[in-house]
Parts: structure tokens; C-alpha cells; sequence
């Protein structure tokens, strides 16, 4: 089908009253366009953000907007505001920074702190492959830059702590010597100038609030691997007035993914039906099933399945493939109601694309090629992906459209 066409399919469904979910589905499963920002409201539509009906998008989209406007000044500006005029309704002879108990107001900012400290060193290496998360936003949100705030802004929280660089060397599976994050910048961004905020420092506010408000799984590494492609694309959309809200629109639609993902960040509930645990038996077994001879082998050289494909599973293949890639992967993902039992055989599909180099291979030639997945055209890898979970349509159209104009590409460093 021509690109065009498949434009103008696209532009038909999402201007119609009431959005066909079902169809505008299919279109995407196939692959978004990369024109008029078409992916940001497909994307927006597929995860719950929008609902179908397209005259209430602007009255959903203020309102979610101004609710996020609220976190931030509650979450960020007031209560640091609190901690210099001191907790409100607190004692402060009794409650101080050097007060023990666990309850105390201070023993909860301290806290707070050591989480913005991770976050923010992790997202100063976001997507290192490109420029974009170094440079300047057009849209800074102007309450948290400068000198002359009467309130400690993130950016100055972080200056005001000393963090040593640590690396970690036991995943959360007990596997030495396996790094969680597969990309590393060679150096970590910097602060831009007064009056500029980066856009990784966007990010960065967007998962402290999220952690904020969601105490019991707070932040996690990984998290800002899952956040970093949703932001990007809703930051680049064509619409200056959609571009200017990306980082409230990326809080919701991140939100909405890691209500269906977050049992894959809580590490005792690894085992369970939900767990990550679970979802790395069910690949083994769904790859025995698929290709008995291949899973035969694996299972020969000792290789577990939580050397590699905790990545895979937990980060949605986000550390595999090149950021083009993964945005198509996630076309995919976010347009199949059961994204991630096809997930699932995406990552069996990764499998059997180089099953002869793995049947070649022995322990170690396997556990590189599987942490460090080969260069590969990415529609093998959904093509087969279909072929799997579809045996009988194999011969149909698979999702190797020409969604993107010739010549796209992303900015290098």
C-alpha cells in the first residue's frame, strides 16, 4: 500500500466523531506514519489517555493538564516551601533533621532525596544514541528553573547532594556481572544554562512525582527506559500546543502503561501469576513449544532465561533495538489488546531469527548474542513474530510497511 494512502487511512479514522478503536487498531498494529504527529494521538488513544470520541479530547486534555499542574505545585513547590518555613503543624523542637523516628517529616524528605538522586542520574544517561533528551526544551516549565525561586527546585535539590557514582553488579535476579542498562553515555548531560531546562530533566520530574504518588512501587530502574520513548514522541509532536503539554501528557500515558506493567517492577511479586518470573517461564515455554530443537540447545549451554530476557520482558525491548525500532515495536504493542502475550512472541521470534548462530554457538557466543542483540531489520523480527502467533495467516500481509518517509532518521550525539 502507498505511504500516502496510508496516511490518509490514518487521518480518515482519527477524524471521525466517534474513533472506530477497532480499525484505527488494525491500522496500527501495521505501523504508525512518522507525519503530523499521527503516532502521539494513536498512541495517546491506544493507552487510555484519549477516549474515542473526539469532541471531548480538549475538554479531557485541560483538565489532565491542570490536575498535573497541581502535582507539581504540591509535590515540588509547596512542600519545599514547607521545609523551609518548617513541616506545617509540626514541632519543630521535636521534629528536626537529626529526629530518628522513621515518622518523622525529615526522615521522609531525606528519603525522597536518595530517590531523586537515582532517578536523576539515570535519566542523565536516557537514550544516549541520540542528542535530543540533552538539549533545551522549548517549553520549560518556568516554575523550576532559575535562581530566584523561594522554593529548593529539583535541579537545586540535586546540586545540594553529594551522590558518588556507583555501578551495579547483581541484578534484581541475582545474576553478577549482567548490566540492567545495556546503553551508557559516555558521559552523563549536563545542566544547561539559567533559564534552560533539558529534556531529560522533564523526565526526570515527570518519575519523581510518579513515585511520589505511587509509594508502593515508588521508582525503579528501568523506569525511565520505559518513559524515555513515550516522552519523545509526544516532544516532537507537530501541534506546538500538544508539544508544549508533552511532559503532562507523558505522566498519564506512562501511568496508564505501568498500571499494566508495574508487577514486573515489584520484585515480591516475581513469582507470582503477574510476575516477571512468570512471564520468562511462559517465553521458554511458548519457544519450546515453537521451536523444540533450538530450546534443546539453549537448554544444553545452561542458558536461563533470566540472563537476558528479564531485560527484554521488563523494558518492552526498549535496551534492544535502535529508538526507530523500538517506536515500531511499541506501534505494535499498543495497538494488540493482549500486547503482552504478543510480546511474548516478539521475544520468540528474536529467538529463531538467529537460531542458527545460536545452534552454532556454545554458553558464551549465545550470552552475547542475546544481551547484545545483532543489528537486524525489525520486520523479520515482527514478521515472524505474526507467523508465530498466526500460523494460518502466515501467508497474508505481514507489518512490513514503509511507515516512515525516506530519509527519517534520529539525530546522533
Amino acid at each position: 500500500m502507498a505511504y500516502k494512502q496510508r496516511v490518509a487511512e490514518f487521518q480518515a479514522a482519527l477524524n471521525a466523531p466517534v474513533i472506530n478503536m477497532r480499525k484505527l487498531r488494525t491500522l496500527c498494529f501495521n505501523g504508525i506514519p512518522d507525519v503530523s504527529g499521527i503516532r502521539a494521538v494513536c498512541w495517546k488513544l491506544m493507552l487510555g489517555y484519549l477516549p474515542p470520541e473526539r469532541e471531548t479530547w480538549s475538554t479531557v486534555l485541560s483538565k489532565q493538564r491542570s490536575v498535573y499542574q497541581q502535582f507539581v505545585q504540591e509535590i515540588i513547590i509547596d512542600e519545599s516551601q514547607g521545609l523551609q518555613s518548617g513541616p506545617e503543624g509540626k514541632d519543630t523542637h521535636v521534629d528536626h533533621p537529626l529526629n530518628p523516628n522513621p515518622d518523622s517529616w525529615w526522615m521522609g524528605y531525606f528519603k525522597d532525596n536518595e530517590i531523586l538522586l537515582q532517578i536523576d542520574k539515570d535519566c542523565r544517561r536516557l537514550l544516549p544514541d541520540i542528542s535530543f533528551f540533552q538539549i533545551a526544551t522549548k517549553y520549560p516549565n518556568k516554575d523550576m528553573i532559575g535562581d530566584d525561586k523561594d522554593f529548593e527546585t529539583l535541579r537545586k535539590r540535586v546540586q545540594n547532594q553529594h551522590l558518588e557514582a556507583s555501578h551495579v553488579n547483581t541484578s534484581r535476579m541475582g545474576i553478577t556481572n549482567v548490566c540492567t542498562i545495556k546503553k551508557v553515555a559516555a558521559e552523563e548531560y549536563n545542566v544547561l544554562e539559567k533559564g534552560q531546562e533539558a529534556h531529560w530533566e522533564v523526565v526526570e520530574r515527570i518519575l519523581f512525582i510518579y513515585a511520589k504518588l505511587n509509594p508502593g512501587i515508588s521508582y525503579v530502574q528501568g523506569m525511565n527506559e520505559i518513559i524515555g520513548p513515550l516522552y519523545y514522541i509526544f516532544a516532537s509532536h507537530s501541534n506546538p500546543e500538544w508539544q508544549a503539554h508533552a511532559e503532562a501528557d507523558s505522566f498519564f500515558c506512562f501511568t496508564n502503561l505501568m498500571s499494566e506493567i508495574r508487577d514486573n517492577f515489584i520484585k515480591s511479586l516475581d513469582e507470582s501469576a503477574t510476575g516477571i518470573g512468570n512471564m520468562m517461564k511462559n517465553l521458554l515455554n511458548l519457544l519450546k513449544e515453537k521451536d523444540p530443537e533450538l530450546w534443546i540447545s539453549l537448554d544444553k549451554q545452561q542458558m536461563k532465561p533470566q540472563f537476558y530476557s528479564f531485560r527484554w520482558l521488563t523494558l518492552m525491548l526498549s535496551q534492544e533495538f535502535p529508538l526507530p525500532d523500538v517506536i515500531r515495536v511499541w506501534d505494535s504493542l499498543f495497538a494488540d489488546e493482549k500486547r503482552f502475550e504478543f510480546l511474548n512472541f516478539v521475544c520468540c521470534a528474536m529467538h529463531i531469527v538467529i537460531r542458527d548462530q545460536l545452534l552454532a554457538g556454545d554458553f558464551v557466543i549465545s550470552m552475547k548474542l542475546l544481551q547484545n542483540y545483532p543489528e537486524i531489520d525489525i520486520h523479520r523480527v515482527l514478521s515472524k513474530a505474526m507467523e508465530l502467533k498466526h500460523p494460518k495467516m502466515s501467508h497474508q500481509q505481514s507489518p512490513r510497511e514503509k511507515t516512515q518517509k525516506p530519509g527519517f532518521s534520529l539525530k546522533k550525539k
